[in-house]
């Protein structure tokens, strides 16, 4: 029987300090995605002293702030957190691919994980769904993702 070494990071507590860029845009939404990240992470050992909120005007804006932060050397990984719900027009499209391939572009550059806790949603309706009823609350899994990130990283750099 062949033993492949298998690296897989876990949900423990460890010494990483953790960004959270949250969008102030969609309050009514992002408000709850940012109590699920922070709560997933204190109830796994996480403290205060390891977080940073930081905040930004929307969605649009996060990955200026992530890229910031993946810049800086401080932080670990980062949890964004923001809801963009589709209108009428085709402004969606641009907020959301932007924010996207902004944050995917950061965490590549700078070997920081960045966790994609930004709601793209049809209907308020959804955004609802998964900020804390029933599809579960992104934020949470974002923060848990971060810090399964961050283990796994550490664990390759043994």
């Amino acid at each position: 029987m062949t033993t492949v070494k298998t690296l897989e990071g876990d949900m423990r507590a460890n010494n990483g300090r953790y960004a959270i860029v949250v969008a102030r845009w969609n309050a009514f939404i992002v408000d709850s995605l940012e109590k699920g990240a922070l709560e997933a992470l204190t109830r796994r050992g996480i403290q205060d002293d390891q977080l940073t909120l930081i905040r930004v005007p929307g969605a649009y804006e996060i990955p200026l702030a992530v890229q910031k932060a993946a810049a800086s050397g401080k932080y670990d990984a980062i949890v964004a957190l923001g809801a963009v719900i589709r209108g009428g027009t085709p402004h969606f499209d641009f907020v959301a691919g932007e924010c996207a391939s902004g944050m995917s572009r950061a965490a590549l550059t700078y070997n920081v994980p960045v966790a994609f806790g930004v709601l793209t949603v049809d209907t308020i309706e959804q955004a609802i769904e998964r900020a804390g009823t029933k599809a579960g609350n992104k934020g949470e899994e974002a923060a848990l993702s971060a810090l399964e990130m961050v283990n796994l990283l550490q664990q390759m750099d043994d």
